[in-house]
């Protein structure tokens, strides 16, 4: 499995020459200049929740590719809507895609669109391959039904948002790793503007006083799981 950064909370996931791009938010965002989303492959995006941050290019690259839209009910129903298909989850419920089995979890945020219209509750996805499993919290603060996800699933990585003030910070990551009984930590959703800029040194030094390893990558660097 590869992880690439695509900067703020957008990632792009290749699992066995499948593609799946996650919360796509590029060309709205200065620091991802040289991401071309024209070039980007997808054959699914999930989508967490629906604020323009995370749902900026989901439109222009499904229509790309074909890729079909993974998220809420309501938000794969707006997408529909543009004729864009879509496979509604809801929390607790999972589904066994040609890439893995994807679970979607809670999650503890606000969900709406640009103009204000509803966008169901907001969601992380725990996505578990034959080799490899991973967590992604989408935003979220720390919640204890984190605790959860070790009763269903071993960790091989978390991706976890750590820029504070909209969502968890350094020091609450740190404890949602520990609910989630995972070391490894894929940090993002993180200096992408002001409210959100971090300390590179400091944070990937604190998780490593707990005994952890914080992984911040560059834009457009990758990750193999």
């Amino acid at each position: 499995m590869k992880i690439t950064f695509l900067g703020h909370a957008s990632l792009l996931i290749e699992i066995d020459g499948i593609n799946i791009v996650v919360d796509p938010f590029i060309t709205g965002n200065e620091k991802a200049k040289h991401i071309d989303i024209n070039s980007l492959k997808a054959d699914y995006i999930l989508v967490t929740h629906a604020h323009q941050d995370h749902v900026l290019d989901a439109e222009k690259i499904a229509k790309n590719t074909g890729a079909k839209i993974v998220s809420n009910f309501e938000i794969v129903n707006h997408y529909n809507a543009l004729g864009i298909e879509g496979h509604p989850m809801n929390h607790g419920g999972s589904w066994q895609f040609d890439f893995g089995k994807l679970s979607m979890t809670n999650a503890i945020h606000t969900s709406s669109f640009a103009d204000g219209s509803y966008g169901g509750s907001p969601a992380g996805f725990i996505l578990e391959t034959a080799k490899k499993t991973i967590y992604i919290a989408g935003d979220t603060a720390l919640t204890m039904d984190m605790k959860l996800i070790p009763l269903q699933c071993k960790l091989d990585l978390a991706i976890l948002p750590i820029g504070d003030n909209f969502t968890m910070g350094i020091d609450t990551a740190i404890h949602a790793s520990d609910f989630i009984e995972c070391n490894k930590i894929l940090g993002y959703h993180f200096d992408t503007f002001g409210y959100i800029e971090i300390n590179h040194k400091d944070a990937i030094a604190k998780f490593k006083a707990k005994n952890k390893n914080l992984i911040l990558l560059n834009i457009g660097e990758s990750l193999e799981v």
